[in-house]
């Protein structure tokens, strides 16, 4: 089969991707504070079933949703699974022992997951030499940026360090899984793929954490789990299957290396915190990755042949 060409970023799906990594910049803060108290499989299902009922709201039978669900059930419950219930749940129990910092810079592996991905099973998202070196660039980035406060850190299990990385590597499955619900209107598949994780994480959480004898949360909790359901869930997957269908799984995975600057920039906007060196330097090497793989800076001659 002939290679399509490669999808670029356009200027909408630059905004999309700056507006979405703004977004999940607070994920990460938001279920630290949650997982405190709640445990990380009910977390999991308040985060994926409240936001599954406020897009059914949102919705309310538009674009033919209901004869989607039922048609396509068998897409949803894996992009479901690979993109919700499995990566929410492992990223959540490593935050059990690590702080945001660390989990959004491991995390941030998943551009790299997701351009071997989509390598070897897309025919229009094949593998350059931008490509590698933009995401090995807003990884070092990532890691000069979170760097000093790794510290802290040095005694996290090993298994809390592998949690985050095997979750970025079923985003990579799902950002290329993904890319055959181009047809399907954003809202509809975001709407499907949560009421899948969410029918998949009942039975879970109700056999493993019995939820009916954990203390009521407190309302700093509670409204972390509002805003982890509601802002960094429901409206974040409209914009992510959005920009998934404009530009491509690879160029949708980039979000991920905007989180960690993204939660420093909004510390230094709101809260008044000062920036240090070694955050402009990552966030310049964030940006000189993003630009690199955007194809401005440098053009390839191609793809490179990976068997």
């Amino acid at each position: 089969m002939a290679a399509q060409p490669q999808q670029r970023l356009t200027g909408t799906a630059w905004g999309l991707l700056l507006l979405l990594g703004l977004i999940w910049g607070g994920s990460f803060f938001f279920a630290r504070v949650a997982v405190l108290e709640v445990p990380p499989f009910t977390l999991v299902f308040l985060r994926l079933s409240l936001a599954a009922i406020a897009l059914h709201i949102y919705l309310h039978g538009q674009h033919d949703l209901y004869r989607t669900l039922r048609t396509h059930w068998r897409a949803f419950a894996m992009m479901g699974f690979i993109n919700n219930a499995l990566p929410h749940t492992l990223i959540f129990f490593g935050q059990t022992e690590i702080g945001a910092g660390l989990a959004s810079i491991l995390n941030a592996t998943t551009p790299i997951w997701t351009v071997l991905i989509a390598n070897r099973w897309t025919t229009d998202e094949k593998l350059t030499a931008a490509k590698i070196a933009g995401c090995l660039t807003g990884l070092a980035g990532t890691a000069v940026l979170i760097g000093p406060a790794l510290g802290s850190t040095a005694h996290a299990p090993v298994w809390a360090l592998v949690l985050p990385v095997l979750a970025a590597i079923c985003y990579g499955f799902a950002g290329t899984f993904g890319k055959r619900f181009r047809g399907i209107p954003a809202p509809v598949t975001a709407t499907g793929q949560l009421t899948a994780s969410s029918l998949m994480m009942l039975p879970v959480m109700v056999l493993a954490d019995q939820p009916w004898s954990l203390t009521l949360p407190s309302l700093s909790t509670i409204s972390a789990i509002l805003g982890l359901a509601l802002l960094s869930t429901a409206f974040a997957y409209l914009l992510f299957f959005r920009l998934l269908s404009m530009a491509g799984a690879t160029n949708t995975s980039l979000v991920t290396l905007l989180v960690p600057p993204s939660a420093i920039l909004l510390g230094a906007l709101f809260l008044g915190e000062r920036l240090q060196w070694t955050e402009m330097a990552g966030i310049a090497l964030i940006a000189l990755g993003l630009l690199i793989l955007d194809g401005r800076l440098f053009r390839t001659r191609g793809p490179i042949a990976v068997r």
